[in-house]
């Protein structure tokens, strides 16, 4: 009977039937938080809590969450931790600031760092964390102004010239000056908010841990759970006059943590969802855009792997880290786009949205028998338009690091000719980055190039003028070594003479990636004007569109993540993965059975100080999972109790997660979080850090 099951089991993986369970696409229907609950203060759930929760808190509540979060300079999340100005964030949101104060003779990296007393805490240049201390709703002035354009693209600068004489209006108040002001869109345009930010500028290093136990496992157990990461770090906020600021609202510390099915919230600034967008546009991310940046991703990845093999260098290490994180979480994102079932969901949802317009059009005398549900198919349409220069924007112009050095400066070269008539300002700017020197690594250079001609010769074609100029000099492989041995461009004074000699000396140059890259410019400054004009009129119609869904559901269902401060629900819950359960928290004794599992090897491996744990350490949780709402930038958000007490620190969601960009699944998503406990026995037992234990529990 042992056998049977197994080889039944055997045949259903080898048909993929356990992944998914048969369904009919028609008979799908949209689940009641698809859209996500990324909640906003402006429009908190108060009913929706106290239904669900038996919990119904205050505003006095809410104002106190809101206060206690920061957002972390422009990329994480962070929040107050004790009434001395402490700050909790995650290590790997801090670890690029932090190296900023290594001395020399430290490793950070390797040892992590620990200030023994206030005055060895060390100012972080350039950082800042920022506090919303005030909002204010300017929906009906923005859009005032957006409705007086003529074309989409005046209604976009109408509405972004608002923006700025709200901002100078306000900053002239009292209860405004002095604070960073920030418009925020939210339901696309269906409402607007103006925040006020207190920003501290004055951010010390006070205690991060090694790099081996904040991100143990590596990029092999990035977006998976059970988990086993102690990634945090503490800063302190100091105040104008050089003191530890008494923050009047903080989250206190509760290394005690939850149990299962205790109700938790997520308190930070989600960077980017996609969940109102409509099919079209999905599917213009399905086939289209994440495909294409995946190509990019895995290509320049593995050139760097393979350069460094022998390199051994830090620096390019990090950008490898990048992009295998980028290329996990894209292509989960990818995955779940094209899960039939997941798409029939996003169907369904818009279907019962267009069923709802509908009805709303006959019930409005000034529709006068007029369909708004045409904006779904306006919206195809200028997809299908943005599709047809997409690969022209991207393939040209990608984003920064993925094309070689001497492209970029052929190129730049190029448009410097093309534009330094019409743009004296962008001619300039163009000048300052020519004249700047270069040290390029031609391994890099050559495998970039490479890369770069294989994929337009696979989304331009063969037949394409650009990918016939360059297979002149051999197919891809062989190519750019021949152009870039041939080339000046690396050659500061060959670049200095063409700009003082002009455009027309750079048109005559017979350098062959001046050569190459000419027609190369002129397509993607064609390209560009045409993507200025349609991201114009998209902005236009996803207005539109957003303020029918606010028409509709109004804020039961809250906007689309923007990097502006949110709070999201859950609870803490087991899930079933890999034929298995997934407990609720882990503990350090699955950290070292990892360590010793994988024989103590990278990136399984310890720093010395970790290698005798005490028996307190190992029964300690390290990280738990729960049902709450994140995505890209909620890293470094505090996960709190009713009681506004700290319970946890987000840092990842699980692989089920990353479809999270386009809707939300309760039944897979999880939100995984360095336990407070965990991080309280680190703090004790490894990093002797009383210190820090004794202010986190005052």
């Amino acid at each position: 009977m042992k056998f049977i099951t197994i080889s039944f089991v055997t045949i259903l993986l080898n048909f993929n039937l356990l992944a998914q369970a048969p369904f009919n696409p028609d008979t799908v229907k949209a689940g009641v938080f698809d859209n996500g609950k990324m909640w906003t203060f402006d429009f908190p759930p108060t009913e929706y809590f106290e239904k669900t929760y038996k919990f119904k808190p205050t505003q006095e509540w809410f104002d106190g969450v809101r206060m206690s979060a920061l957002r972390f300079a422009n990329w994480c999340s962070a929040s107050f931790v004790s009434a001395d100005g402490l700050v909790m964030t995650n290590h790997h949101c801090a670890r690029e600031v932090a190296m900023k104060v290594q001395k020399q003779g430290e490793n950070f990296m390797n040892d992590g760092f620990y200030a023994q007393t206030m005055e060895e805490e060390r100012k972080i240049p350039d950082l800042f964390v920022d506090q919303l201390v005030l909002i204010e709703d300017i929906t009906q002035r923005v859009q005032n102004a957006f409705n007086k354009g003529k074309t989409d693209e005046e209604k976009v600068n109408l509405r972004n010239a608002e923006f700025e004489n709200i901002k100078k209006e306000y900053g002239q108040i009292q209860a405004w000056k002095g604070l960073v002001l920030q418009p925020i869109t939210l339901y696309q345009g269906a409402r607007y908010s103006l925040y006020g930010f207190k920003r501290f500028t004055d951010v010390r290093l006070v205690i991060m841990p090694d790099l081996a136990v904040a991100f143990f496992g590596g990029d092999y157990d990035n977006f998976t759970y059970p988990r086993y990461c102690l990634d945090f770090t503490f800063f302190r906020v100091y105040d104008e006059s050089g003191k530890a600021f008494k923050p009047e609202h903080y989250f206190k510390f509760n290394p005690d943590g939850v149990d299962e099915n205790e109700p938790v919230f997520v308190v930070g600034n989600p960077g980017r969802t996609n969940r109102q967008a409509t099919v079209a546009m999905l599917e213009y991310f399905r086939d289209v855009s994440w495909p294409t940046i995946i190509d990019l991703l895995d290509s320049r990845s593995k050139i760097l792997q393979k350069y460094n093999e022998g390199a051994k260098s830090d620096s390019i290490v990090n950008v490898i880290f990048s992009y295998e994180n980028s290329l996990k979480a894209i292509g989960g994102q990818l995955e779940g786009l094209r899960d039939p079932y997941i798409m029939a969901r996003r169907k369904a949802f818009e279907k019962e949205f267009q069923e709802a317009v509908a009805k709303n059009d006959k019930n409005r005398p000034e529709a006068k028998g007029k369909s708004s549900v045409t904006i779904w198919s306006d919206i195809a349409a200028t997809q299908n338009e943005i599709r047809k220069v997409y690969y022209e924007s991207i393939l040209f112009s990608p984003p920064e690091g993925f094309n070689s050095t001497a492209f970029r400066l052929a190129a730049d070269l190029n448009t410097y000719a093309l534009v330094g008539e019409t743009d004296a300002k962008r001619a300039e700017d163009l000048k300052k980055t020519l004249l700047q020197r270069h040290n390029d690594i031609q391994e890099i250079e050559t495998g970039y190039l490479s890369a770069h001609f294989k994929e337009a010769n696979k989304y331009l074609g063969m037949n394409d003028k650009y990918v016939g100029a360059f297979l002149k000099y051999g197919n891809p492989d062989v190519a750019p070594a021949t152009m870039l041995k041939k080339t000046k461009i690396y050659d500061l004074s060959f670049r200095k003479e063409l700009l003082e000699k002009g455009a027309k000396a750079i048109a005559r140059s017979d350098d062959p990636l001046l050569l190459l890259t000419k027609d190369a410019t002129t397509r993607l400054e064609s390209a560009r004007a045409k993507m200025q004009q349609l991201n114009a009129k998209m902005a236009a119609l996803r207005t539109r569109l957003s303020l029918m869904l606010y028409d509709v559901y109004g804020t039961r269902i809250p906007p689309d993540a923007t990097f502006s401060l949110r709070f999201a629900d859950g609870v803490v819950k087991p899930y079933n993965y890999n034929g298995t359960k997934a407990p609720v928290f882990t503990t350090f004794y699955g950290l070292y059975d990892r360590f010793y599992s994988f024989e103590q090897k990278y990136p399984w491996n310890l720093s010395e100080k970790w290698k005798n744990p005490p028996e307190d350490l190992l029964k300690a949780p390290v990280n738990f999972v729960s049902t709450n709402d994140i995505i890209g930038g909620n890293s470094g958000s505090p996960m709190i109790n009713r009681n506004r007490e700290v319970v946890g620190l987000i840092f990842d969601g699980n692989m089920e997660s990353l479809p999270g960009n386009y809707i939300y699944l309760p039944e897979r998503n999880r939100t995984v979080s360095v336990h407070a406990g965990g991080i309280m026995a680190g703090l004790k037992y490894i990093y002797k850090a009383e210190r820090i234990v004794n202010e986190l529990l005052k």
